[in-house]
């Protein structure tokens, strides 16, 4: 069975930066999508971006590219989700996904599993 585990959430100021890790444990990882989401209080999840395995091709939402980036340490099962240029609107519990046998990002799919998530709030 999959786990994830999220860390590096924190208070932040408006136009700081911060660092999310996503830990996977149970299996090692190939032709599969690790993604990050976000929920902001009141509001339906968000997909955030996410990253192929294999090859390492991103796709991000429109209201995060150019400031978020997605990356990957495949010897450590870990995807790591840096945040630049942060606004008080990206504060949300951000969670980490994994879709198994996905080859391209994709936002829409139901993702196989789910991490407990990391509060990343953002003062102005």
């Amino acid at each position: 069975q999959v786990q994830l585990v999220e860390s590096g959430g924190g208070l932040v100021q408006a136009g700081g930066s911060l660092r999310l890790s996503c830990l996977a444990s149970g299996r090692t990882f190939s032709r599969d999508v690790m993604a990050w989401f976000r929920q902001a209080p009141g509001k339906e999840r968000e997909f955030v971006g996410g990253i192929t395995w294999r090859a390492g091709s991103t796709y991000y939402s429109d209201s995060v590219k150019g400031r978020f980036t997605i990356s990957r340490d495949n010897a450590k099962n870990t995807a790591y989700l840096q945040m630049n240029s942060l606004k008080p609107e990206d504060t949300a519990v951000y969670f980490c996904a994994v879709k198994l046998a996905q080859a391209i990002v994709l936002p829409t799919v139901r993702y196989d599993y789910w991490g407990q998530g990391t509060q990343v709030t953002v003062s102005s």
